[in-house]
């Protein structure tokens, strides 16, 4: 009798355990998406020839205006370049947007490429 009733308790609480972790394991994927999010909201730079000063006000310049315009990246791409006109001269050009390559000629200490927010990709630099 006391090996049924140890089967008996395993089955029912195995059923209720299970349960229990599988709806924690949704919660828990689902915080985990959220700090994915919150990990990537950060300006990632991978390639840029500008001098130190200079990256750094371009990066806080451009972190500014994709967050003034969330989703709106042509809109972002048009402040980005007007700020940067005004700033170092003409003859600047921003692309902002998901999923896309490139191959541009710059002038020399005139290029950034970076990442904000995980997937949206800013391309910036000169040409004369």
């Amino acid at each position: 009798m006391g090996d049924l009733g140890s089967t008996a308790n395993l089955a029912g609480g195995g059923d209720k355990g299970a349960g229990a972790a599988a709806a924690g394991g949704v919660a828990a994927g689902e915080k985990a998406d959220d700090s994915l999010r919150k990990n990537f909201n950060y300006p990632l730079v991978k390639l840029c020839d500008m001098i130190d000063e200079l990256r750094v006000e371009v990066v806080d310049m451009v972190v500014t205006a994709v967050e003034k315009h969330p989703g709106n990246y042509e809109a972002a791409a048009k402040n980005i370049k007007e700020q940067m006109d005004k700033r170092c001269g003409s003859s600047w050009h921003a692309v902002v947007g998901e999923g896309y390559g490139f191959d541009v000629t710059h002038e020399m200490k005139n290029l950034m490429f970076m990442y904000f927010g995980g997937t949206v990709g800013i391309l910036l630099w000169k040409a004369s």
